[in-house]
């Protein structure tokens, strides 16, 4: 009786040994990776790198939907100047990433969050996405990342009446070298005449707490003026169909004016905060004008 049970606890240590062996084998060996799919009611989006900056950085936007009729925003053109316009940008992707549906079927929305990488990574020393602790509070540094790294404020590099300088609030700025002299402006030309569908273009700055217009020397075209007020109306923001605290030359605005794009500034109350349900009701507002509207 002793033997058999001998004989016994022996096999079952033996087949404990070869099932551990087993187990490590298995373990051992490469799992393939897994990737997530997206579903149908939650597309990824299309991702382009669609310029860099004067350092090298990269220009990127993020496009949803598959309307033929293309609404841009674009955060960021003064940089880390303007930060919280970046963030804004941001948080809409993930808006967006999370509430694809809210785009009607006829629409295509996309997305530049940072126009101007450089003047960002001045101010917070960050590539990409960044939060408001990684934001410099030295006036002197943020005042810098306004422009990029050329020393150009690419808001006045475009061309509608350009001049080789211009003015920010007191100040004489460059303009640049010629119209379109610097990476970041030519990235912005580039995507524009690279898609015909556009039909308006929304910038986000800080922080005059209003919705302008745009012209360059052909005046308002109606159809910007129809978008300041929707965004205007929905979000609380003031209409203001002129911007004339200054001069301002070689705007990215008024150029898309110049070529028959309408295009509306969106100036936040202040230089941090993002006002999310202020900008998000301008949104929808622009979401649903465009959704109903026949061309």
């Amino acid at each position: 009786m002793r033997f058999i049970f001998t004989k016994w606890f022996i096999a079952i240590v033996i087949l404990a040994i070869l099932g551990v062996s087993v187990f490590v084998f298995i373990s051992s060996q490469k799992q393939p990776e897994i990737k997530s799919v997206p579903s149908p009611n939650n597309p990824s989006p299309i991702y382009k790198v669609i310029g860099t900056s004067v350092e090298g950085r990269k220009i990127e936007s993020y496009s949803y939907g598959k309307g033929d009729k293309l609404l841009v925003f674009v955060g960021g053109i003064h940089g880390g100047y303007e930060w919280n316009s970046v963030l804004l940008a941001y948080q809409f992707i993930d808006y967006l990433n999370k509430n694809p549906e809210i785009i009607p079927n006829d629409l295509t929305v996309t997305v530049i969050p940072d126009a101007n990488p450089d003047g960002v990574y001045a101010v917070t020393s960050k590539v990409g996405r960044f939060t408001i602790a990684n934001v410099s509070t030295s006036t002197k540094i943020l005042a810098s990342g306004r422009f990029n790294a050329d020393g150009v404020d690419i808001n006045r590099n475009f061309d509608c009446k350009w001049k080789p300088t211009s003015t920010w609030q007191s100040k004489i700025v460059s303009a640049g070298s010629a119209v379109f002299s610097e990476p970041e402006t030519t990235t912005i030309k580039n995507f524009v005449l690279k898609n015909n569908t556009i039909k308006a273009v929304i910038f986000w700055h800080s922080k005059s707490n209003a919705v302008y217009a745009s012209e360059c020397e052909k005046g308002i075209l109606p159809e910007t003026i129809n978008i300041m007020n929707t965004y205007s109306k929905a979000s609380g923001y003031p209409a203001i169909r002129s911007f004339d605290a200054y001069a301002v030359t070689g705007d990215a605005e008024g150029w898309l004016a110049s070529i028959n794009i309408p295009a509306i500034t969106v100036e936040l109350k202040t230089h941090d905060t993002v006002e999310w349900s202020q900008n998000l009701a301008g949104i929808k507002a622009l979401f649903e004008y465009y959704g109903q509207k026949k061309d």
